[in-house]
């Protein structure tokens, strides 16, 4: 974000210096070039703070309230907290290795606040666990999410490994939503490989893209088999 926002206003500078200089064709192209990215750059932040969300809230409407799920890599529990608001007599678990570094304010103190502030902390259950080696049994829970979260295992064997995972803790019949912007077609991949069947691959929409068109989320959906 503070990438783009830089960009464009570097862009607007050349550009009015352009025109200032009376060099008109290299004044539109900075012009487009800053106005181009300050689009972009309103993407991201509308993303972030709002389009996600909205694409999730509708993933999530087909939650019963009685379902035990699974967050990997659940962060500050933006997807985890909006599930546990649907579970009413159901459980929401959220994993992850809560490294502080990585993203500002992502530990797990910050997660049962957030839980505590939005009253459903008695429905939400928080694991320090890594995505390659769940801490939990087979067919665990009834449906597993994850947002943004395995890319960051940096090898395609650990993401393989991240989903073979979330396939081994899926109950039978249980339902599998990841959305990512990277290998998405590799999650894919491994499922197939696994025997499901039931899967597809599908774009988020505008109201995922990181910046624009370029950058979009995937959201892979699928079932294990009974």
């Amino acid at each position: 974000m503070a990438g783009l926002l830089f960009g464009a206003i570097v862009l607007v500078a050349l550009s009015v210096l352009s025109f200032a200089l009376d060099v008109l064709p290299a004044g539109v192209v900075f012009l487009f070039g800053g106005l181009y990215t300050l689009a972009s750059a309103a993407s991201y932040l509308y993303t972030t703070r709002r389009g996600k969300f909205s694409v999730w809230a509708e993933e999530l409407q087909r939650l019963e309230g009685d379902e035990r799920l699974l967050d990997l890599g659940c962060g500050r529990g933006a997807v985890l907290l909006m599930a546990a608001e649907r579970l009413d007599k159901g459980r929401a678990t959220g994993v992850d290795l809560w490294r502080v570094q990585r993203q500002s304010g992502n530990g797990e103190a910050t997660t049962r606040a957030n839980a505590a502030a939005e009253g459903v902390e008695d429905r939400v259950e928080l694991v320090t666990g890594d995505l390659r080696d769940l801490p939990f049994g087979d067919d665990a829970f009834d449906v597993v999410v994850s947002s943004l979260a395995i890319h960051n295992i940096s090898d395609a064997e650990g993401r393989g490994q991240a989903i073979r995972e979330a396939h081994r803790v899926l109950r039978p019949g249980g339902l599998m939503l990841i959305a990512d912007f990277r290998h998405t077609p590799a999650y894919e991949d491994v499922l197939r490989e696994l025997g499901v069947v039931d899967v597809r691959r599908r774009d988020a929409g505008w109201r995922f893209w990181y910046g624009g068109p370029w950058f979009s989320t995937d959201i892979l959906e699928a079932r294990k088999p009974s």
